[in-house]
């Protein structure tokens, strides 16, 4: 075949090549050091990603990682993104399982992939070198989409590349690499659940491929599907420790206790499954369940431990939480389907043409939680309030003045269904393209160019979300004097308007008749995007332009046009007035052109430059420049050093340039005087804003190779990395909204909230918009070690990996710098050490893995001040808490796999068990705000495992 860079991927001239050089890219054998009897020993060339160059024994100034097919065959993962998610320097990323709370944005369900925990939009996701059409109009790729069964490999670029590949490539680039020239057919089947005998799932793929026309051209075809049955509460016993943050209620500023606390047995203080009275003369009195006999709940009394805002620490905190409670999914049920075909030909021994289509199916169904309600009207004359309670409320009205007509209370709505998302996406991606190669004035040259159109069709529905209007006709429940018949009040004076009366007083009343009138008759809120990219690129390099004094200058050049565009539809009916959802459509395009050069220049013997330029023109916001400039200087055989500097940009996604503004419903905790707080009940609204910029980025890096001749078979690097990023997209979130308002008296985010009419007070929206205002900083260090040998009968393969966070520190300039470095709860949580150790162990047809992962232990903040008790005075900057401790985790994973022959057909059984020692995630007390902190996991599942032990066992056939 023509042998040329297709795209500028990271490439071996050698398709069944399994990695390079896991500490510096450099030339060596396969990672795993061996060469079976189905892998040839990979040729001489290869390439490096960081770079457009392809050259003999050239190392990338930029750090590159290589994750063999060989380690992601030992871990059997479910899907790719799972494995990529336990390398140390991937951190925050979202996934299938921890994303089902992302309704309103429809971004559940996807799994990104998040370097530096800088932002899922900051890491430029490549299938084999070529740019993919995003998930979401936030530009996420969900890399669940690439075939899987044709992963050759996985490279990650630890720090900016954006002069080689374009923008969003700040904090690296992770590649994904086709096996072109795989020849032959394979086949797998995989099953795995866990140790709790729930998450089954099953995974099957097909590969063919096959060389014709006398080896001129290759068929490549796979296709791919997985499904797993969700599990959809989260039913561990380590989540029943009522384990959360919440402001003290006990705090004042003068009386020595912190400002928060951090333990178990805390519950919600404002609801109950059957409804709570939390103010007033009957504060306490709480509906129980119904008798089927008298159809009236029973009228209890709340015991109250001390309260604050939303929260309740002891008293009956098992019976407020009940039902709400680890109500969101565990794991989504998923169906996922991909196909996948290429067909390439030499028309001549130096022009090859290639054409490839993608299509991928994914459906996944999650719940984000038993939706409480607080401040829910009740009218005294309400046809479900028990006997023995209206009798209280004559009793009081007899006794005092005002009367009570109303009471208000909070429900976890026990018998309505919990809320979710059943999300369909379809993506199809097709590639037209040729690549070769010629000589010119002495040198020989490599070329390729391609064209690209990526869709993705986005379906996002919304499940079991009520109408606001319907529920609250719906609870205004009386009795007809004319029938005696329970009725809505509204039906009364519209005897047609079909509304069902809803029993939202006690547990056991809820009728399927009522749930399908607030729930619309089936006919929920949903939205259908289409986004689109087109790409159309070339690039042209050569090793040899010419000599100079130290050996052959290389060069790279090429351009680029890319252009994305989202567009949508949303029915009138559920722009606005729904629980979750109130979609707009997503509508804008932006058009990229952009050229770039790249060299490699020897200085002196063992010693090169590699400096790129790029220019970026984006019709949105115009031109920037981007740059690198590095050396790699081999001093001895044993020793390489490497330095890098360079500019790198992100350019606003679509979401942030044309959000319409779609609505979200939560909770804030409201500043009161004295230290107290109040939880409102909100709709946040976040838009566009078409003026923002690209974002700039800075970055430095300075590492070490080492392959020394005393210890053969071992390498290692280490590497030190500097990112600065300004003038960062963001948003000040509602909490912080609120913060600045009540407690810093920032006038210009008062503006920003609303309140219900009639009061000025009780916050109703808070519209967040997007704008450069923010500058993060990640520092830290790369380690990177393999040792190789023969042990026994068999090749012994060790490695490790780890990566320290040095900084990770965000300063938006209004509100307090954050640094997130050794902070081990949140979604930007970065603990200080992050590590993945590998052992590897073949011996005639056997292969035995065993990976030990983990990370250090953390705090809540650290600007928080830990105290029990003489506790100075909390401050919105340094906040006082009796416990800012969080221990860190190792888990340890092993795999067994069995080679055998069956004739002319090859196969490998294999069993993997993650978390084999069964390892309950810490507990991370989350809070203290949002109304589904309850329902949520009692830790932190983008750091800690969830699901416990789980096994995955499988066969693997080739041919």
């Amino acid at each position: 075949m023509a042998n040329a860079q297709q795209g500028g991927p990271i490439e071996a001239a050698n398709s069944d090549e399994e990695s390079v050089n896991v500490a510096g890219g450099q030339e060596q054998p396969p990672a795993d050091g061996l060469v079976t009897q189905d892998r040839p020993a990979p040729l001489d060339e290869i390439t490096v990603t960081g770079t457009r160059i392809a050259r003999d024994g050239f190392d990338s100034p930029t750090p590159v990682s290589v994750i063999s097919d060989k380690e992601l065959r030992a871990e059997a993962p479910a899907n790719v993104a799972d494995f990529v998610n336990t390398l140390p320097s991937v951190r925050g990323s979202s996934t299938a399982a921890n994303s089902s709370g992302a309704l309103s944005s429809g971004l559940a369900g996807i799994a990104s992939i998040n370097l530096r925990a800088l932002g899922a939009s900051r890491t430029l996701v490549l299938f084999d070198g070529q740019r993919s059409v995003a998930s979401a109009a936030t530009g996420v790729v969900d890399v669940n989409t690439f075939p899987q069964a044709l992963i050759q490999r996985v490279e990650v670029v630890t720090g900016g590349a954006s002069s080689a590949y374009g923008s969003d490539a700040v904090s690296g680039v992770v590649n994904f690499i086709l096996d072109r020239d795989y020849t032959g057919i394979k086949a797998e089947y995989e099953y795995g659940e866990t140790s709790y005998g729930d998450n089954p799932n099953h995974k099957a793929s097909l590969t063919y491929g096959t060389p014709f026309a006398g080896g001129r051209g290759h068929i490549l075809l796979s296709g791919e599907y997985f499904t797993q049955d969700g599990v959809h509460t989260i039913d561990r016993a380590w989540n029943d420790a009522g384990f959360f943050q919440i402001d003290n209620p006990a705090y004042t500023p003068t009386n020595g206790q912190p400002a928060r606390l951090v333990q178990a047995g805390i519950g919600p203080g404002q609801f109950t499954p059957g409804g709570l009275i939390s103010t007033g003369p009957f504060r306490g009195t709480y509906f129980g369940t119904i008798n089927p006999s008298t159809g009236q709940a029973s009228v209890n009394q709340l015991a109250f431990g001390p309260t604050n805002g939303q929260w309740m620490v002891g008293g009956d905190y098992r019976i407020t939480r009940e039902g709400h409670l680890g109500s969101n999914s565990l794991v989504p049920d998923e169906d996922r389907a991909s196909l996948f075909g290429r067909l390439s030909f030499d028309i001549t021994d130096n022009i090859e043409l290639f054409g490839q289509i993608a299509y991928s199916r994914y459906e996944g169904l999650s719940y984000y939680q038993q939706t409480p309600s607080t401040g829910v009207v009740i009218r005294t004359d309400n046809a479900y309030l028990p006997t023995s309670f209206r009798t209280s409320i004559a009793a009081y009205n007899a006794a005092n003045d005002p009367d009570i007509t109303s009471i208000s209370i909070g429900t976890s709505n026990a018998g309505i269904p919990a809320a979710g998302s059943d999300n369909v996406r379809e993506v199809e991606r097709y590639v037209a393209g040729a690549n070769g190669g010629f000589g010119l004035v002495g040198a020989e040259w490599k070329w390729d160019a391609y064209y690209q159109k990526g869709v993705a069709s986005l379906n996002e529905r919304l499940i079991n979300t009520w109408n606001n209007a319907r529920v609250s006709l719906a609870t205004d429940a009386v009795v007809n004097p004319a029938t005696g018949q329970i009725v809505c009040r509204s039906t009364l004076t519209d005897p047609a308007n079909g509304c069902v009366p809803l029993n939202r007083i006690g547990v056991g009343g809820v009728t399927q008749a009522a749930i399908d009138y607030i729930f619309n008759d089936g006919d929920q809120p949903y939205r259908r995007q289409t986004l689109k990219q087109d790409v159309a690129a070339f690039n042209f390099s050569t090793n040899n332009l010419f000599e100079n004094w130290a050996g052959p200058v290389s060069v790279a050049f090429g351009g680029e046009y890319r252009k994305e565009s989202v567009d949508g539809f949303v029915e009138p009916q559920f722009n606005s007035g729904w629980l979750y959802g109130n979609y707009l459509p997503t509508i804008g395009s932006y058009n990229v052109k952009e050229a770039y050069f790249e060299t490699i220049f020897p200085i002196i013997d063992g010693t090169d430059f590699n400096g790129a330029v790029r220019i970026t023109d984006y019709s949105t916001s115009g031109s920037v420049t981007t740059w690198k400039a590095g050396i790699t200087s081999q001093i001895i055989d044993d020793i390489k050093l490497r330095a890098t500097v360079s500019r790198d940009i992100r350019a606003p996604n679509l979401s942030e340039l044309f959000a319409p503004g779609t609505a979200r419903t939560n909770t804030v905790n409201v500043p009161l005087t004295g230290g107290a707080t109040r939880a409102d009940q909100f709709v946040e609204q976040t838009t566009g804003n078409t003026a923002l910029k690209p974002e700039v980025a800075e970055t430095y890096g300075l590492g070490v190779v080492l392959t020394p001749s005393f210890f053969p078979g071992f390498a290692a690097s280490v590497d030190y990395y500097d990112i600065t990023l300004d003038g960062a997209v963001g948003t000040v979130t509602a909490q912080t909204t609120v913060n600045l308002c009540y407690e810093q008296n920032v006038q210009a985010f008062c503006d920003n909230i609303s309140y219900a009419p009639g009061s000025t007070t009780d916050i109703s929206g808070i519209r967040l918009v997007p704008f450069n205002f923010a500058t993060q900083e990640s520092r830290g260090l790369d380690l990177e070690l393999s040792y190789r040998r023969e042990v026994g009968p068999g090749n012994l393969t060790l490695r490790a990996l780890a990566t320290h966070y040095i900084s990770n520190r965000v300063d938006n300039g209004i509100d307090f710098p954050i640094e997130y470095a050794g902070v081990n709860a949140g979604g930007n949580a970065t603990p200080d050490w992050n590590y993945r150790l590998t052992a590897n162990y073949e011996t005639g047809p056997w292969a035995f893995n065993v990976t030990g992962r983990g990370f250090s232990s953390g705090v809540y903040d650290n600007s928080f001040v830990e105290c029990q008790t003489g506790c100075p005075a909390s401050t919105v900057e340094h906040r006082t808490i009796n416990d800012n401790d969080i221990d860190g985790a190792f888990y340890l994973d092993a795999s067994v796999t069995h080679m055998f022959d069956v004739g002319p057909t090859k196969a490998q059984a294999f069993l993997f068990v993650r978390n084999l020692l069964n390892r309950d995630p810490v507990l991370v007390g989350n809070g203290p705000t949002g109304n589904n902190t309850p329902a949520y996991a009692q830790t932190n599942r983008a750091l800690y495992d969830v699901l416990g032990r789980v096994f995955r066992l499988g066969l693997r056939i080739s041919y």
